[in-house]
C-alpha cells in the first residue's frame, strides 16, 4: 500500500511537530512523566491515522465502456431524480457517495472520455449528507463525455473536508479509473447520470472506488 502524494506535506509537517513536542516534553518534564508517555502514545496514533487516511491501495480495473464505476469509496446515501441546473439543465439521476474519515479518499473518473467542463465553486461547509450540500458547499464539478454518454462528477467538501483537489482539465482525454482528485478528511461525491440508466446500487450500500459498478448504460 502506498501513501498518496497529497499526504506528503501534511505527514512531514505532522511528524516534525510531533517530534518537537515530544522532545520538549522530555526536556521540561520529569523522567517517566505520565504526560510525556501519554503524549508519545497520542503522537503515534495521530501519525498512524494520518498515514492510513492518505493510503492509496492498488486496485485492478477491468475497463468496460458500458459501465459507470464508483468514483470513490463510501456509502450510497442518496439516489434521486433531480433537475440538474449547472450543466445539463434537464432531469438527471443523482447518486451520492458519502466518504467517512476512514474511507480511501482518492477519487476516480467513472467513465472514459473527454473532459468537456470543469468548474470550482467556493461555498459553505455543511455536513456532507445535508440535502443542500451538493449545491451550497465548496465543490468542483467535472463533466466527462465520450460521444454516446455524459456524466457529471461533483466533489463536495464537508465539515472536516475543506480542501478539494481536482486534476481534471477541460479538453483532457481521461481513462476510466484514472485519478480525478482527492478530498481531504471526509466528504462526498455525487454522480449525475442519464435517467434511463440501469442502476446497480441501492441506498445504504457500501461501494469501493474502481471496484464497484454504480450503473450500466442501456
Amino acid at each position: 500500500m502506498k501513501i498518496h502524494k497529497e499526504g506528503y506535506t501534511i505527514l512531514i509537517v505532522l511528524l516534525a511537530s510531533l517530534i518537537a513536542a515530544n522532545i520538549a516534553a522530555r526536556l521540561l518534564l520529569q523522567p517517566g512523566s505520565l504526560f510525556a508517555q501519554a503524549l508519545l502514545a497520542v503522537s503515534a496514533l495521530a501519525l498512524i491515522f494520518t498515514m492510513w487516511f492518505f493510503r492509496k491501495p492498488s486496485r485492478y480495473l477491468d475497463r468496460d465502456e458500458n459501465l459507470v464505476i464508483a468514483p470513490a469509496d463510501g456509502k450510497i446515501v442518496a439516489i434521486e431524480e433531480i433537475e440538474e441546473d449547472e450543466f445539463f439543465n434537464d432531469r438527471r439521476l443523482q447518486v451520492s457517495i458519502f466518504m467517512s474519515p476512514l474511507n480511501v479518499h482518492v477519487n476516480h473518473f467513472p467513465i472514459k472520455g473527454t473532459v468537456s467542463y470543469f468548474k470550482y465553486h467556493p461555498g459553505e461547509y455543511l455536513v456532507a449528507w445535508h440535502p443542500k450540500a451538493s449545491s451550497e458547499n465548496e465543490r468542483s464539478s467535472v463533466v466527462v463525455e465520450n460521444g454516446s454518454h455524459a456524466v457529471l462528477i461533483r466533489q463536495i467538501a464537508g465539515v472536516l473536508a475543506r480542501r478539494i483537489v481536482c486534476y481534471a482539465r477541460t479538453g483532457e482525454k481521461v481513462d476510466q479509473g484514472q485519478e480525478l482528485g482527492f478530498i481531504k478528511f471526509g466528504s462526498r461525491v455525487d454522480l449525475f447520470l442519464p435517467t434511463d440508466i440501469k442502476l446497480n446500487v441501492r441506498i445504504g450500500q457500501k461501494v469501493s472506488g474502481i471496484k464497484s459498478v454504480i450503473a450500466s448504460f442501456k
